[in-house]
């Protein structure tokens, strides 16, 4: 049973200067709040101690932090395609994205053996020292599950939770409103979409895929479309976007999120993880396959530097923090950081353009400029000034 409709008290009628990214995202806490409350009421009646160890998780987790940046793309695209009045839909749209994003993160930090998320430990770790027989105890105990089996096998179940709940508000939603059957596509798409780019990332890894093109792809698949491109797309599709519409804000999209991903990798690579909440040699440790990782790979070919080559080639070991130093070093020295620097502002100018073609006003225009900076880390410039 689907929990009551939430409702948040919205902007006065035709007082469009509260309509802004900022209002939104901080409506949509109200409504996870709303929203998380009846999820964790219904838990605890189907089972207390399922209640207390993962429902609660789940919730305190989507509730800690994060930027809520598809939910303000979602309210832009809304916006862009003349959404005004009653917010109620896409605020519900909003909080079923931050529920998806959980289930992303928490199952991401699982395949990545992250420790950290968020400025804490990722929710695999945290359950491991909730293992009922305590950490201890469980090793060597015969037929018993480790510490580090039940985290993590509970954290797939933690997310999987957090799909359930982000599949069943999106669904309410979607009932509720004259253009449902338009936002369940879009939505059945993205979720399609994040699974496909999350594989085609462990695929690389384990192949030792260096190509530009893979690295793309899987950005494209893993993040900017999921990030960004849907997100503004659900939004529109609230709105009754026409196709025109539609299409420009895909391609604005497209390019904001490539610019959110190779940002995300320049973090991931060379980030303070007192700033981010996560740790910033995982990527490389591991060895994962980004465009900043494929460019380096790259360039050190074209210019014969062996010790970059060797340095940055696969293999099936994890890797050292002498050798993470000398990855980042190959980053640097091959002109792949500079590169994909580069990329993302042009990257961002070019999303600006493309969202113009949407024909939205210059206060949405703003509020999209303001977005893409957030997102990409750079303050993006006509695309004639990026010469």
């Amino acid at each position: 049973m689907l929990g009551p409709r939430p409702t948040v008290a919205g902007p006065a009628e035709g007082d469009d200067a509260t309509l802004t990214a900022p209002w939104a995202t901080s409506a949509v806490e109200t409504v996870l709040e709303q929203v998380l409350d009846a999820r964790l009421r219904q838990s605890r009646g189907i089972d207390a101690v399922f209640a207390a160890d993962l429902a609660e998780r789940v919730a305190a987790f989507v509730l800690r932090g994060g930027k809520r940046l598809r939910t303000a793309f979602a309210w832009c695209g809304w916006r862009a395609a003349g959404g005004s009045g009653d917010a109620t839909a896409v605020l519900r749209t909003g909080a079923a994205l931050e529920l998806l994003q959980g289930c992303a993160l928490i199952h991401d930090d699982v395949m990545d053996a992250s420790p950290l998320r968020r400025g804490g430990p990722a929710l695999h770790v945290e359950l491991a020292g909730r293992h009922p027989a305590g950490p201890a105890e469980s090793f060597g105990t015969p037929g018993a599950v480790s510490a580090e089996s039940f985290g993590t096998s509970s954290a797939v179940l933690a997310g999987d939770l957090a799909l359930a709940w982000a599949d069943d508000l999106l669904t309410e939603t979607a009932l509720g409103s004259p253009q449902g059957a338009r936002l369940h596509h879009e939505w059945r798409a993205m979720r399609t979409e994040m699974v496909a780019g999350q594989y085609r990332d462990l695929h690389a890894q384990a192949s030792g895929a260096s190509g530009d093109e893979e690295a793309l792809t899987i950005a494209a698949l893993k993040s900017a479309r999921y990030t960004v491109a849907r997100p503004l797309a659900l939004g529109a599709a609230l709105a009754g976007a026409d196709p025109r519409t539609t299409e420009a804000l895909r391609a604005a999209g497209h390019c904001a999120g490539l610019a959110f991903q190779l940002r995300d990798d320049l973090l991931g690579a060379f980030g303070d993880p007192a700033l981010t909440g996560k740790p910033a040699e995982d990527d490389l440790r591991s060895r994962k396959l980004t465009p900043l990782l494929a460019a380096a790979v790259r360039l050190a070919r074209a210019s014969g530097d062996r010790e970059a080559c060797d340095v940055l080639a696969p293999g099936g070991h994890t890797r050292s923090e002498h050798t993470v130093e000398r990855m980042r070093a190959a980053l640097e020295r091959t002109g792949a950081r500079a590169e994909v620097e580069a990329r993302t502002a042009e990257l961002a100018a070019a999303a600006l353009g493309h969202f113009e073609a949407t024909g939205a006003g210059p206060d949405v225009r703003r509020e999209f400029a303001a977005l893409v900076e957030r997102a990409a880390g750079v303050a993006p410039r006509p695309a004639e000034e990026l010469v």
